[in-house]
């Protein structure tokens, strides 16, 4: 007899795999798909301490240097996209291990780069391996959870993966004081190896063969076709993206504005830039108490809504100076807690409308966050390496993901997903 949950008036249904799951099983599937994601942010933010030293080390400029980082989120976005379909036909073990494993080959190759344009192009490898990474969390939580609980785990994933970003420059910093920026990459080789093993016997097959799809290229793009023919799913996956465009809009400019315009040494900027990080992990897990009273579709919206607010209000204290370095940084955690509401969110409204091929929809969100991202970080570069040049990019993709959500989404097309969101929610 298959279990079910009656929430009050709505009719029974069966149970999803997750929610058959002990809190043990829960918290250790948390941790394993958190320290496999932590690859991402790591490979994207470990190095950003050592972007000056790339500068002068190899004689280029800023803007070549940025374009390092827009190599990996390109790699990611182009990976994201092969590796989907990928696993929803062979399952998710395969293509993650053998992601991860790509990673630590490349991450070696960076460690002895003779010119910038070796490095860019490792990058554009590193970026291809660990898509596997993110494609594969994303699908295994889809294959075990849906609606709120979804969004629920995925914020309580979002806390194990938020230390990365935290950690990651701090560390970069550290290493620095005893090696160069080429160490860096070293340590990101070794914490690869480390992740294909933990992936090897920590996380088990959540695909099973009669799930599959076998229907070769052509199934592929028909797949990718309905996904894109879903103007909903469509609209939501821009908002994600653009949101995530803010965020590395930050990533690429920070390391240059404070540590060049306001003078902070490496320590420091690591120091900074995890606060940051603090405010995007507290809004995640503020997240999780949102969703016991309120659908994801209105927090979605408050979130967008505090988060253009903010990212005006930054361009406004960059362009005038008024308030110094504080004024940047709070605005700038403002912008970052609305982003990490608005992440579990807008993912978890758009897989929940296409659970039958989660691994195609995963990359196709996935490949439109992180190569929205990949246009947003060369961008502040051409822009400049100040202030400004950041906040303009951040304030945009504000304000453009409200817009998109207000006029492509219209929220009020989400209602038909929240019910069963809600359900899911009250158990």
């Amino acid at each position: 007899m298959t279990t079910t949950v009656d929430a009050g008036d709505a009719p029974a249904r069966p149970l999803t795999p997750g929610e058959l799951m002990s809190p043990r099983q829960r918290l250790r599937l948390v941790l394993v798909l958190g320290s496999l994601i932590a690859v991402g942010p790591l490979t994207i933010d470990m190095y950003l301490p050592a972007l000056p030293a790339i500068v002068a080390d190899f004689h280029t400029t800023s803007a070549a240097v940025q374009l390092t980082l827009t190599g990996t989120l390109a790699g990611l976005a182009v990976g994201q996209l092969l590796v989907g379909p990928l696993s929803d036909a062979v399952g998710r073990r395969v293509p993650l291990i053998s992601g991860i494993a790509l990673h630590v080959v490349a991450s070696m190759l960076c460690a002895v780069a003779p010119n910038i344009a070796v490095l860019g192009a490792l990058r554009v490898v590193q970026g291809l391996g660990i898509a596997a990474a993110s494609v594969v969390a994303m699908a295994v939580v889809r294959d075990l959870f849906n609606g709120a609980a979804f969004a629920k785990l995925l914020s309580r994933l979002l806390l194990v993966m938020g230390a990365a970003p935290i950690l990651a420059p701090t560390l970069g910093g550290g290493l620095l004081r005893w090696t160069d920026w080429r160490g860096v990459f070293v340590a990101l080789a070794a914490f690869g190896v480390l992740l294909v093993v933990v992936a090897a016997l920590g996380l088990p097959e959540t695909l099973p063969a009669d799930r599959r799809r076998r229907g070769g290229v052509v199934e592929t793009l028909t797949v990718y076709g309905s996904l894109l023919r879903d103007r909903t799913f469509v609209g939501l996956v821009l908002v994600a993206g653009l949101a995530m465009a803010a965020l590395f809009a930050y990533v690429a400019g920070s390391s240059f504005v404070l540590q060049e315009q306001y003078g902070l040494d490496e320590q420091e900027f690591g120091f900074a830039f995890g606060a940051g990080a603090v405010g995007l992990i507290a809004a995640t897990q503020f997240n999780v108490r949102l969703l016991r009273r309120y659908s994801s579709q209105r927090i979605l919206v408050a979130a967008l809504g505090a988060g253009t607010v903010a990212g005006l209000a930054l361009l406004a204290f960059a362009v005038t100076g008024l308030g110094g370095l504080p004024s940047l940084l709070v605005s700038l955690w403002v912008v970052l807690a609305a982003a990490g509401l608005a992440m579990p969110n807008a993912p978890a409204l758009a897989l929940s409308r296409h659970g039958e091929a989660a691994g195609t929809a995963s990359a196709l969100l996935g490949a439109v966050q992180f190569g929205v991202g990949a246009l947003a970080a060369p961008l502040v570069g051409v822009l400049g390496t100040g202030a400004v040049a950041m906040a303009a990019v951040v304030a945009g993709g504000m304000v453009a993901a409200t817009a998109v959500l207000l006029v492509v989404v219209r929220p009020g097309r989400l209602a038909d997903l929240e019910p069963t969101a809600m359900a899911v929610a009250a158990h």
